[in-house]
Parts: structure tokens; sequence; C-alpha cells
């Protein structure tokens, strides 16, 4: 009997490609959102608890 031919190794396999899967599936995810976000065409400036003039709406003189 060869060593990898226990019924383990088949559970252990299934489960590696089971979560292989789901990590291939969250990478395609976020990279989904990120090329969404990326092609909206807003302004995004980051969040960090400053006024951001070109964020304000335009004043009318």
């Amino acid at each position: 009997m060869r060593p990898d031919s226990h019924e383990i190794f088949g559970r252990r396999k299934s489960r590696n490609v089971g979560l292989g899967l789901v990590l291939g599936a969250f990478v395609l995810i976020v990279f989904a959102v990120t090329v969404v976000k990326l092609t909206q065409g807003v302004s995004m400036e980051g969040f960090d608890h400053q006024t951001r003039n070109s964020l304000l709406p335009a004043e009318e003189e």
C-alpha cells in the first residue's frame, strides 16, 4: 500500500482545493471592486479627516 493512497490524503486534497477556490474567488472580488472604483471617474482622495477643497461644491461669485 502506497503512503499517499490513504483516505485522509484524499479528504485533505479536496479541502485544499475548496480553500483554494474560495481564496481565488476572494481575490477576484477584491480585484473587481478595485477596477470598478478606479473606472468610476470620481475624484477619490484619501480620507484623513481633513477638509478637501476639491470635494466641496463650487461657490458662485
